[in-house]
């Protein structure tokens, strides 16, 4: 029997402000469909975070381009092998997964799913490009040249997602098409996310690539004024101190807190992209903060959340992070997309197909006048055959867990920690 591949790559980024555009915003859906989507891809934000959490050091990456990238191949998956791609991922696809997500009712069907997808980006983009900050969403499918695709699974990826099929060659030139991929993750990502195909990724017997990206640019709406940025100590893990470049302002923001830690909402300019900053109040108190973090919890400090003046402290704060994701998808149930035992039949209408490989890389720019982030995720596949009345001081001077999310649509686009702002 013959080996099978096939890859799915995605992308997203994020950075400070940027161009108008004359693109009108598409009104954001408020339907039970789309609110399931944005639901289930937050849950799967923080199962995802758990599994990434116990390694050292700092965490970041995108939820949101992980999700996209495999609704992408989910499209294709059938018996199951889409049953566990939707749990895993936490679709609404099925009645354990709404029960999952503590919601009842019917699950929506692939169909339903997909367009509810589909509006989440579509308004992404549409707001993206009215000035107040650049966002963009932006899908693709690189077909082996010559090898038939199902055209019900490219038109629902073209029509929902946008992702339109291009030809390429990875049976005889395998690195150029490695290249023409990264390529395009490079531009979709102002060139933040770098050779997210490595060398070896791809061979002869690969014959799909989907990719998505996603594009972030804003300023603060409250910026920092450099000036007041000073070296400050930023408290670490092991119990040492280290001096880092800390900003401060006093301004109004989202603010709760509770007993064990304070919420900051940090909005971007437009108000309707947000950074949320979750700041334990011990100082060792982040392990605490992981075991507690979760979706419902991160919206009922969102709903106990209002705005009032706060005395801001935080980090700058740069990093990259790449990941190779199989192991972890196979250890949340995801086993048979990377099997023999792999039904991708709706792509090809054979079970020829399977993931042999899913990479994803996520880089982040925290400045005095706004954020910068980018992500990018590649899937490989084979051929088988309450308040206090003072005023708060946010002081983030030991490790924190953050996110940057969509207000409209309530969706997670970037989550990570910081426990060393300087690596």
């Amino acid at each position: 029997m013959m080996a099978r591949r096939m890859v799915a790559a995605l992308v997203i980024a994020a950075s400070t402000l940027g161009h108008a555009s004359a693109n009108e915003p598409v009104q954001a859906s408020s339907s039970r469909e789309t609110a399931l989507v944005a639901q289930g891809n937050n849950a799967f934000a923080i199962e995802l975070y758990r599994q990434l959490q116990d390694g050292e050091g700092n965490l970041f990456f995108s939820p949101y381009s992980i999700s996209t990238a495999l609704a992408l191949t989910y499209a294709g998956a059938r018996g199951r092998t889409q049953e566990q791609m939707a749990e895993v991922l936490c679709f609404p696809t099925s009645v354990d997964g709404l029960r999952k997500l503590g919601t009842a009712g019917e699950p929506l069907t692939p169909e339903q799913f997909a367009q509810a997808f589909g509006r989440i980006i579509k308004d992404l983009n549409a707001r993206g490009g009215q000035g107040k900050y650049e966002l963009r969403v932006a899908n693709a499918l690189w077909g082996q040249k010559d090898y038939e695709f199902l055209k019900p699974f490219v038109w629902l990826v073209e029509k929902q997602y946008g992702g339109k099929l291009q030809s390429v060659d990875f049976i005889a030139a395998t690195e150029k098409a490695g290249q023409t991929i990264n390529s395009w993750v490079e531009k979709q990502t102002n060139d933040k996310i770098r050779d997210l195909i490595s060398q070896g990724m791809l061979d002869a017997m690969t014959r799909l690539v989907l990719t998505n990206a996603v594009y972030f640019k804003g300023h603060w709406a409250s910026q920092f004024e450099e000036d007041r940025t000073r070296d400050e100590p930023f408290l670490l893990l092991t119990g040492g101190k280290m001096q880092v470049p800390m900003m401060n302002q006093k301004a109004e923001f989202g603010y709760a807190e509770t007993e064990a830690l304070q919420m900051l909402e940090m909005p971007y300019v437009g108000e309707e992209l947000s950074m949320l900053i979750l700041l334990p109040k011990k100082t060792n108190g982040l392990g605490q903060l992981e075991k507690d973090l979760s979706a419902e919890a991160i919206n009922r400090w969102l709903a106990e959340a209002r705005k009032r003046d706060v005395i801001v402290t935080i980090p700058k704060f740069k990093m990259t992070d790449k990941f190779s994701m199989e192991r972890v998808l196979r250890a949340m149930g995801m086993a048979d997309a990377f099997s023999q035992a792999a039904d991708f039949s709706g792509m090809t209408g054979r079970r020829d197909l399977f993931i042999s490989a899913v990479v994803h890389q996520a880089y982040v720019d925290v400045n005095e006048e706004g954020t910068e982030a980018a992500a990018a995720t590649g899937v490989v596949m084979k051929l088988t055959s309450a308040m206090p009345d003072r005023i708060p001081v946010f002081r983030a001077d030991h490790p924190f867990v953050f996110l940057i999310r969509d207000e409209a649509s309530g969706s997670i686009l970037f989550l990570g920690r910081v426990v060393n702002p300087q690596t």
